[in-house]
């Protein structure tokens, strides 16, 4: 064990339990690669077995609960969370690197989700069908699947696995949720709230470790009834066939090439001022990131100037500290394969920023970067980098810039700036993208509206909003004769 680091196990049956496995993984800070966050147990298949026994155990009873019961368990899971704000912040802050104001940001969107699906929970949930025999009742209602299963990323620890416990806990699922392993520390905060929230045991269960192992565990398991899945398209191209195999709902969010799109008549300084943001917070490292922008040709010279200061007044800096808005990559790796894309890139190097080198010594820093591409097939242009690199295209008319801005093999957000209501409802129906916003940038969707993209983004449903509910439910039809 790691003598100056805590160490975190899997929550299963609401009590945190040794794994099966004798081996452990580390979780580290992104800002500071020798500040060791937490120390973790790498669950086993036979913790798995033993988190859907739990589920499974807690599935009669949960599901039994009035809706309002459920309700008042979310709410009360929300007031925890929002009681704890600075402390999960500050965590999140140190193990994914995330600037301290956007993680209370996130903490506090997670108070909010829970509250929404608090709602939920009790909102109708079917709907009376007119009925071919006289005098009969018909009508349809939706009602929980049993135990569903989620595997989710570092990148938001919080909010993801909130916006997919919430509608399926209101629904009267149970869980077993997989964190990733470099927010496993942020995992284990989680776990803690619900045992502070009272949560009934194994309703809410969290496994540590290899998603490899785990995943495929998971699927193997035929008390398993469904899969929500976020993180790369390749790992959810595999889940999903596992998941057809058995013949379970899956549901995946696996990437973006996002886009915004500048007309002439746009208002440059707007633009420049969204653009950049969602471009470079948090690193890029959010998967509705800005990581393409259609400029054109009419006003690509102002852009960039406008662009390039834009970029400028967001500090690079350690995570930490308030005015921070660029902070580290999540790991070397990440680093490194970033580096190597834009080395290979065939580009003109537009902006380039700078790290300061105290912070290059100690964390995995990447300099906020603008490149012009001239083909828009070109790997960076195409490959989802998750780090601060814009890539810009030009475009000689609207139809070109949306033929461009369509070149992805995702479809998951985009933006289109312009004073141009037709050219803004025209791109409205021909942007090939899930998520579609109209001078604001390519992130940050309320947490009561659906989430999810078209193409390679996402598969045919939706998170969050109440479109969440369809995938944690069923519809059961009844007809009542006399």
């Amino acid at each position: 064990m790691i003598a100056s680091a805590p160490f975190a196990r899997s929550f299963i049956g609401g009590t945190f339990v040794d794994s099966t496995s004798s081996s452990t993984l580390t979780s580290s800070n992104p800002a500071n690669s020798s500040d060791f966050v937490a120390e973790f147990a790498t669950g086993s298949r036979e913790d798995v077995g033993r988190a859907v026994d739990a589920a499974q155990s807690a599935y009669p009873s949960w599901s039994g609960l009035t809706g309002m019961a459920r309700s008042e368990f979310l709410n009360r899971w929300a007031e925890v969370i929002e009681a704890r704000t600075e402390e999960l912040a500050v965590a999140m802050t140190r193990e994914v690197g995330k600037p301290i104001v956007e993680s209370r940001g996130e903490v506090a969107r997670c108070a909010v989700i829970l509250r929404y699906y608090a709602g939920e929970a009790v909102r109708p949930q079917g709907q009376v069908i007119p009925c071919q025999m006289r005098g009969a009742l018909q009508y349809s209602i939706r009602g929980p699947l049993g135990v569903v299963a989620m595997i989710t990323p570092w990148n938001f620890p919080l909010a993801i696995p909130l916006w997919k416990l919430g509608p399926a806990l209101a629904m009267g699922n149970t869980a077993v949720l997989k964190c990733a392993e470099a927010s496993s520390w942020m995992g284990k905060l989680l776990a803690e709230t619900t045992l502070e929230a009272e949560l009934p045991e194994g309703v809410v269960n969290l496994l540590l470790g290899s998603g490899p192992i785990l995943g495929d565990a998971l699927l193997d398991d035929n008390r398993v009834w469904a899969l929500s899945f976020t993180g790369s398209a390749k790992v959810g191209r595999h889940l999903a066939a596992r998941c057809a195999d058995r013949g379970i709902k899956f549901q995946g969010e696996m990437g973006g090439k996002n886009v915004a799109i500048i007309l002439p008549d746009a208002d440059l300084d707007v633009a420049a001022k969204w653009v950049a943001s969602g471009a470079m917070r948090f690193a890029g490292q959010k998967c509705t990131a800005t990581s393409r922008v259609v400029v054109d040709s009419a006003i690509r010279t102002e852009f960039r100037e406008k662009l390039a200061a834009a970029v400028v007044a967001l500090p690079v800096g350690d995570p930490t500290e308030e005015s921070t808005a660029v902070g580290p990559v999540i790991s070397a790796e990440s680093r490194q394969r970033i580096d190597e894309a834009v080395s290979r890139a065939e580009s003109e190097v537009l902006y380039k920023g700078e790290v300061p080198q105290a912070l290059n010594e100690r964390g995995h820093f990447v300099a906020p970067q603008v490149h012009a591409v001239a083909d828009p097939k070109a790997e960076i242009c195409q490959t989802e980098l998750f780090g601060p690199i814009l890539v810009e295209l030009t475009a000689n008319g609207f139809d070109e810039a949306i033929e461009l801005a369509n070149q992805s093999e995702y479809g998951l957000s985009a933006s289109l700036f312009t004073r141009d209501l037709p050219a803004a409802l025209q791109y409205v129906s021909r942007i090939e993208a899930g998520m579609v916003r109209v001078n604001a940038d390519t992130t940050g969707v309320d947490p009561h509206a659906p989430f999810g993209g078209v193409k390679g983004s996402s598969t045919h449903s939706r998170e969050q909003g109440p479109v969440a509910i369809d995938f944690y439910s069923e519809v059961k039809t009844i007809q009542i004769s006399g």
